[in-house]
């Protein structure tokens, strides 16, 4: 399909403070998970009622999810979620793994995969949580998982919570760096796991339109290069969040670019586009309210 520029939600601001994150994470730490929680609807609440872009991103997406406007309480919901599982990371990243209940489908492909040849790649999106995948690959199978990542949008989270636990960083391998592409090989030889969120184009990176819950949306198409170039199988891969602590993981083969020759690449990378999009549909139309991109998703020129 013809490639497109798309919406730079890279220059969507942050609106929260590091003071207030720091305070967060000290109040959650020393009082629990429940009393944080309590903060957080009240935090769930103001940014329904103040944060008029979010708002209005939120409202447009659960209408489209939904097939019907969304009410009042699924849109607070849809905020609380997000809320939730950026607040249960301090207790992920703090080793509090076995607080939470997780329910795991799929493991047997990829764990099957890992042993076949080393590492794999995980493509997943802003939808869930991806925390609890690294938590749960680390306490149950002894995985090592990397996430390769935008980091600047959310340099004050990452921050913070790198300050609860500075191994993570040992994990996190930076995108648009020119040695992203050997390090992230050199993971891949080691046999890590390698997630990857590729709903979001960065900057004026090249997309691709595709249907996506009823109207063309825009997918970056560098995560399914990257993918054909480094001949790794890939893994649909998404942590929901249920409520409360519980979460679900699901993990689906999506592509393997192992034996893909060079003059097939190119149709194979759009295959594995099209199977991206219609399984993150299908995930999403599961769980509406685990969708964290509160901008116009579907704003393209």
């Amino acid at each position: 399909m013809k490639a497109v520029a798309g919406p730079d939600w890279t220059q969507q601001r942050e609106r929260s403070h590091a003071w207030v994150l720091r305070l967060m994470v000290w109040l959650s730490r020393t009082f629990g998970r429940r009393f944080g929680r309590a903060i957080l609807r009240g935090i769930a609440a103001y940014y329904l009622l103040f944060a008029g872009r979010a708002r209005r991103a939120s409202r447009d997406y659960l209408a489209r999810a939904l097939g019907r406007p969304a009410t009042w309480a699924e849109r607070y919901r849809h905020m609380f979620s997000f809320a939730s599982t950026v607040h249960d990371r301090v207790f992920l990243l703090g080793g509090r793994e076995r607080d939470f209940a997780v329910d795991v489908h799929g493991a047997p492909a990829l764990l099957a995969a890992c042993a076949a040849g080393p590492g794999a790649l995980l493509v997943g999106a802003h939808l869930g949580s991806f925390e609890v995948m690294r938590a749960m690959g680390r306490e149950r199978a002894g995985l090592r998982v990397a996430m390769a990542m935008f980091e600047d949008n959310a340099r004050k989270i990452n921050a913070t919570l790198q300050a609860i636990n500075p191994a993570v960083v040992q994990d996190i391998i930076p995108l648009g760096q020119l040695d992203a592409m050997i390090t992230l090989r050199d993971r891949l030889d080691e046999g890590c796991l390698v997630g990857i969120l590729a709903d979001r184009s960065v900057g004026d990176e090249l997309g691709a339109l595709r249907p996506f819950l009823g109207e063309a949306a825009r997918f970056p198409i560098g995560p399914w290069r990257l993918a054909a170039m480094l001949r790794r199988p890939v893994f649909f891969m998404t942590g929901l969040y249920l409520g409360g602590n519980r979460y679900r993981l699901h993990f689906e083969p999506l592509a393997d670019f192992s034996d893909v020759p060079r003059e097939r690449r190119q149709a194979a990378i759009d295959q594995a586009l099209d199977r991206y999009v219609a399984m993150l549909e299908r995930y999403t139309r599961a769980a509406p309210d685990n969708w964290f991109n509160f901008y116009d998703f579907w704003r393209h020129p």
